[in-house]
């Protein structure tokens, strides 16, 4: 290990100093209102870390282990930005915890360092590892509120997460046996090696099974079907500034890390039309049933935990375009980071108001929504522009996110990928636009104001701005991701 070495994980290490500072402040402060705006001036630090990371062409470091290069950086920025909000929102909402507030934001800082860390690995192990770096704090986060819900939330997930994290590393094992080694760098050319004196992945069970594997292990991360079973216990129990993180950090940088795997390893053509064959229809058993049964959801958070497993399915769309296309046409993958960043702004917005209205009612029901327009204009308006960009109506950013993804699904002859995806939007607005409904038409039980803390109003207010400036003006995104493509593509 070298300077250099130290200085490619520069964020992380930040990260991990910063919670510690969290710890100490919370130990020898009775004054628990300067944890959350001390978090948020401390996400300067990484943020300013990866600024500079960028200035630099990729690099890899710890033996190959890791690499940091405009891809990596791409997730990091969503990543800090998607703690910064959920922080924000917690403002208030971490009162609840009393003494325990200090470890309430040291385990989200934590959590964001291993999902740092895996958007940069580039080696089984220290993927492994940075999942469960992510993994362990989420779940205690999970169950921090200490009631029954929450409880059997965070033990769910405790329990699923270690069940999918051995199936993945059995998978790793497999592929480590076939191959010889554990870098992706060295895995990729391996299997193209033993492929070319085959007819297919089929003349080679260990490797299809190991396949299989590694996509189970992947699918609970980012809750595709048929591995989202956690995802509504686990939504519904957590806290709810949590549960928006969840719903948006952890499945960036599960694609972030299943993109960098497609690229490095299973780039192959003997591969790429058994893996375009099982995310398409992974990606349309996704969204048609997380919809469907969103629709009937009266919780607001159980509503939201199906709609981020059909937003899982909307993305797993660019995952089948760009395998089916060994033209390496980038579009595919351009679309999925274009689709989780203004994902990252419209549902963290959406978390930001049920966090807001919640602390008012004490109420998760899309009932407690009742003549918002009158109680709360301002968060009423943002939960509409919320709502309209999951559907995907212009001018915003879901709109342009779902253009990207459904285009690339066209080009790659996945026409009807994309005619299913776009049926699933249509259906996907009944349940959206109820939520709508409830706010402008159901009358209030109360006509009184809501009053609504800074923190939460302040993360949906930056929150919506992101997600209507970019829908108007998409530019610095679309150009931020093909960047980080480019680097991984080359």
């Amino acid at each position: 290990m070298d300077y250099i070495d130290l200085e490619l994980i520069t964020p992380e290490l930040s990260m991990v100093l910063l919670a510690g500072l969290i710890i100490i402040v919370d130990l020898f402060s009775s004054n628990k209102k300067l944890l959350a705006p001390l978090c948020l001036i401390g996400l300067l630090v990484p943020l300013y870390f990866c600024i500079s990371l960028t200035q630099e062409s990729a690099t890899g470091g710890f033996k190959g282990t890791i690499q940091v290069d405009d891809f990596s950086i791409f997730f990091k920025y969503i990543i800090i930005l998607s703690t910064g909000l959920v922080i924000l929102t917690s403002a208030t909402y971490a009162k609840k915890f009393d003494k325990h507030q200090g470890e309430y934001y040291s385990l989200i800082l934590l959590s964001a360092t291993g999902m740092m860390l895996l958007a940069s690995a580039t080696e089984l192990i220290t993927i492994y590892i940075a999942l469960e770096l992510t993994a362990l704090p989420t779940a205690a986060l999970a169950a921090f509120i200490r009631e029954k819900k929450s409880a059997e939330s965070g033990m769910k997930f405790l329990i699923l997460s270690a069940v999918s994290s051995a199936v993945l590393l059995y998978g790793m094992v497999l592929i480590y046996g076939f191959t010889g080694s554990t870098h992706l760098s060295e895995i990729g050319p391996a299997i193209a090696s033993q492929l070319s004196n085959s007819s297919g992945i089929s003349d080679h069970g260990v490797l299809l099974f190991s396949v299989i594997l590694i996509t189970a292990g992947f699918g609970f991360k980012i809750s595709a079907v048929p591995f989202q079973m956690w995802a509504p216990d686990v939504y519904e129990g957590a806290p709810t500034p949590i549960t928006g993180f969840l719903s948006v950090a952890s499945k960036a940088v599960g694609f972030a890390i299943i993109l960098r795997i497609l690229y490095m390893v299973f780039e192959n053509e003997a591969l790429s039309s058994d893996w375009t064959s099982m995310m398409a229809v992974l990606s349309a058993i996704s969204m048609s049933v997380g919809n469907l049964i969103a629709i009937k959801q009266n919780n607001i958070k159980r509503m939201l935990a199906y709609s981020t497993i059909a937003q899982a399915g909307y993305v797993m769309v660019g995952l089948a375009a760009m395998a089916s296309d060994t033209t390496l046409n980038t579009s595919g993958p351009v679309g999925i980071l274009v689709y989780l960043a203004g994902y990252t702004f419209t549902n963290l917005a959406a978390f930001a108001v049920i966090t807001a209205v919640s602390e008012n009612s004490g109420d998760d029901s899309i009932d407690s929504f009742s003549g918002l327009i009158k109680r709360s204009p301002i968060l009423a308006g943002i939960m509409t522009i919320s709502m309209i960009s999951l559907i995907g109506i212009p001018p915003t950013i879901g709109f342009m996110a779902k253009i990207y993804i459904f285009g690339a699904a066209v080009e790659s002859n996945l026409t009807w990928l994309a005619f299913v995806g776009v049926i699933n939007s249509v259906i996907s607005a009944y349940y959206y636009l109820r939520v709508v409904k409830t706010m402008f038409m159901n009358s209030a039980s109360e006509n009184s104001q809501m009053k609504t803390s800074i923190g939460p109003l302040s993360a949906a207010v930056i929150s919506i701005v992101g997600t209507v400036v970019f829908g108007l003006y998409p530019r610095p995104i679309i150009e931020l991701a093909r960047e980080a493509i480019s680097t991984i593509v080359g």
